[in-house]
């Protein structure tokens, strides 16, 4: 019997952005019965938003998130090896990237598993594309330290480093915090260190901006507490 193939299934950025996710995605999607995914209620609720032709009590999820069992992971490919294939899917964007499933398709790859990547919205890269930094060098660092002291210090250590390497520096905040980092930001960087926010990326409130950090200190912040963004600096 053949060995059933990983699909990474993108997921809209946005609640109301399933137009995102091209339709060939949508096509594979609904010939699926296995997914894997950060939480079922919400891979249930977009598979609902795309019409899916096979009831829900036919579909089988399997929850990866902080508390899985190690040794229940490897276990969600079981049905590959019985031949069916398998969807995995993100919380927002694209599976694997800044993402637990990473882990999913490591055991996949260690299982002789064919792993397929579909196209679909990644915030990291549509906030690179649109901030008008360097695209053909840059890191991303996931999460700066949440205390203050240590923040400025890794702020400082990204701003040298893009200096020195000619790099873009991307990183993400737990979105309650936003608004002190980017205080932070604005306290800690030179004036003409340039930081991008991108922030609702593909919805209808949207917002991109890049600025000198000088320019952006005489700039009205919009409110972003909660709202998921992405923050990109090059000095």
């Amino acid at each position: 019997m053949p060995t059933g193939k990983l699909y990474l299934l993108p997921t809209p950025l946005g609640e109301t952005d399933v137009p995102t996710i091209p339709a060939y995605v949508i096509k594979i999607m609904h010939q699926l019965d296995y997914f894997i995914a950060e939480r079922a209620k919400t891979a249930r609720h977009f598979i609902k938003t795309t019409n899916p032709v096979k009831p829900f009590n036919e579909l089988t999820f399997f929850e990866l998130n902080k508390r899985t069992p190690q040794e229940d992971i490897a276990s969600f490919l079981d049905p590959a090896k019985e031949g069916h294939d398998i969807g995995l899917l993100s919380e927002a964007g694209c599976p694997g990237v800044a993402d637990p499933g990473a882990v999913v398709v490591q055991y996949a790859h260690d299982q002789g598993i064919q792993v397929i990547p579909l196209v679909g919205p990644s915030s990291i890269l549509l906030a690179l594309m649109a901030s008008g930094m360097d695209g053909q060098s840059f890191a991303f660092q996931g999460y700066l330290s949440p205390k203050p002291h240590e923040l400025a210090k890794d702020l400082k250590r990204l701003e040298q480093s893009s200096i020195r390497h000619r790099q873009t520096q991307i990183f993400i905040e737990t979105p309650y915090r936003n608004t002190k980092l980017i205080e932070q930001v604005l306290k800690t960087l030179a004036p003409n260190t340039r930081f991008c926010i991108a922030a609702r990326i593909t919805t209808p409130q949207e917002y991109i901006r890049t600025k000198t950090v000088k320019s952006w200190k005489s700039t009205k912040i919009p409110d972003l507490h909660k709202v998921p963004a992405i923050f990109l600096i090059q000095g």
